[in-house]
C-alpha cells in the first residue's frame, strides 16, 4: 500500500508573495461593489426568466476571458445551473468558429458579433455583452445591431463610464482591476442564474 505525501515547496519569493497578496486584497473591494448591485442582479435574473419563458433567447459575447464567462452563462441556461429544469435558448456568439472566422475574414473582426446579432436577434431577445474595459469595438457594434433588431442590451463591465455602458440599455459596472472585475463577473453570472432558476420555478408553479 503506497502513501502519497505533499511535496515540499520552497518558500516563495517575497515579490511573488506580495503580488498574490495584493491580488487577493483586491477581491474584497470588487465583491463589495458587486454586493451593491444585488438588487440589479436579481432584477436581471427575473427579467431573463420572464423573457426566455415567453420564447425569447439570450445572446452573449465577449473577448478573451470575458468570452469564456459569456459562454459559461449560456451553458448554464442550456444545461442547468443547480436544480433540474428544462433547457432555454442561449447562444454564445464567439463559439461558432466558422462564423467568427468567416465574418472576420470577409468583413473584419469588428463585425464578428454584430453580423451574428443581425442574423439571430429577434424583438424581445437579450444580448449580454461582457468586457473589463468597455472599449471593444466588436461589442459596441453588436450593441448597435441589437438595438436595430429591437433586442434588449445589457453589459457587465469594469469601471464606468465607458463606451459600452453608453451603448447599452442597462449595465452593471465593477470598479476594480481587470482580473478582479472578471472574478466578480463570474459571481454575478451565478447570482443571475440563482434568480433565473427561482423565477422559472415560480412562473411554472413548481415548489
Amino acid at each position: 500500500m503506497s502513501t502519497h505525501t505533499k511535496p515540499e515547496l520552497a518558500a516563495p519569493d517575497e515579490e511573488a508573495f506580495n503580488l498574490v497578496s495584493s491580488h487577493l486584497d483586491n477581491v474584497a473591494p470588487a465583491l463589495a461593489a458587486l454586493q451593491q448591485q444585488a438588487g440589479h442582479l436579481a432584477a436581471w435574473g427575473e427579467e431573463l426568466a420572464h423573457r426566455l419563458l415567453a420564447g425569447a433567447r439570450l445572446l452573449t459575447a465577449g473577448n478573451g476571458g470575458s468570452a469564456a464567462e459569456a459562454q459559461h452563462l449560456s451553458a448554464e441556461l442550456v444545461g442547468r445551473f443547480r436544480d433540474e429544469r428544462r433547457p432555454f435558448s442561449a447562444i454564445a456568439l464567439h463559439t461558432d468558429t466558422s462564423a467568427v472566422t468567416a465574418i472576420g475574414n470577409d468583413y473584419g473582426y469588428e463585425l464578428v458579433f454584430a453580423r451574428q446579432v443581425t442574423g439571430h436577434a429577434r424583438p424581445g431577445d437579450i444580448l449580454l455583452l461582457m468586457s473589463t474595459s468597455g472599449n471593444s469595438k466588436n461589442l459596441l457594434l453588436a450593441a448597435e445591431a441589437a438595438e436595430r433588431a429591437h433586442a434588449r442590451t445589457w453589459a457587465l463591465t469594469g469601471r464606468a463610464p465607458n463606451p459600452l455602458t453608453m451603448a447599452v440599455q442597462d449595465y452593471i459596472a465593477i470598479d476594480a482591476p481587470p482580473a478582479n472585475v472578471q472574478e466578480a463577473h463570474l459571481i454575478a453570472l451565478h447570482a443571475i442564474c440563482q434568480c433565473f432558476d427561482a423565477a422559472v420555478a415560480r412562473e411554472e408553479g413548481k415548489p
